[in-house]
Formats: structure tokens, sequence, C-alpha cells
């Protein structure tokens, strides 16, 4: 039988430093910032894409501490339909850019809205979505996504 063709999968971190959140300044086409993350390779689960993805784009070792959702509007990158799990870390160090990332900063999460015109993918709506979670607990629903398709 022959394989499945899927979308890419890939895992982001919001990753916590203090109280700010780290973002990188993408060195590669879709240009902007975004929430540092990247693909999964063959043979490793989506977590450990995460954290390796956060020692090469951030240059720090997260502690993975909650999901907060998985996107999938097939729009939501440029490049072609991809499935990205998000998940929240921390850390405890100033980001170094690497790999794909040409800057990593800290943004206060109370200064992340204002940022939300430079983002690239959706990740203004993954960062609106963590700032509710953050402030009420309440993670996006599956209901909540598929209306977010049908406003599309």
């Amino acid at each position: 039988m022959p394989a499945p063709s899927t979308p890419p999968v890939s895992a982001d971190v919001i990753t916590e430093v203090g109280d700010s959140v780290v973002l990188i300044e993408r060195k590669n086409p879709p240009h902007g910032w975004a929430i540092p993350g990247g693909f999964v390779d063959h043979g490793e689960s989506i977590e450990q894409a995460a954290m390796r993805e956060m020692r090469e784009e951030i240059g720090l070792d997260v502690e993975l501490m909650s999901m907060l959702g998985v996107y999938s509007a097939p729009d939501r990158d440029p490049r072609g339909q991809t499935i990205t799990t998000v998940f929240i870390g921390r850390a405890g160090h100033q980001p170094q850019a690497g790999d794909d990332a040409s800057a990593a900063f800290l943004v206060p999460i109370s200064e992340l809205a204002d940022h939300y015109n430079r983002l690239a993918f959706d990740h203004a709506v993954v960062l609106a979505d963590y700032i509710r979670f953050r402030e009420t607990g309440v993670r996006p629903s599956p209901k909540e996504m598929l209306n977010r398709l049908k406003n599309a």
C-alpha cells in the first residue's frame, strides 16, 4: 500500500522567560516575527521535536509545561498546508538566534498584542489564544477552531 500523502507536522513553543515570551525574526520566507518552532523529523515525537527546535532556533533547553492547541487551518502557512501543535514552555536564560532565526528576543507578555501585525503564519491567532489561556485558563476548543475556518 502506498504511503499516505499528508501535510507536514510541526511543533511550536511559546517560551516564557520571566514575564516575557521569546519571538524570533525569521531568516527565511515567509519573513516576519514568529513563535519559534519547526518540522517533526522522522523517528521523533512531537514533544522531542519541540525541544530540539528550541535548542536549534533559540539556544534554550525549554521545559514543556502544557499544550495550548493544534492549529491546522489549511491556509495557516503560505508555503503550503501544515499542522502544528503549540506548546507552552519555560526557560531561564536569554535566547540566542540560531538555525532559521536571524534574531531572537523577549517581548513582555503585556505587549504581545502590539506586535500582531508583524507576525508570520497564524501566530497572531495563536498568541491571542495564549493570552486568553493565561487570563482565563481556557484553551481554544475544537468548535472554536471549526468556527474560525467557517468565518475565514
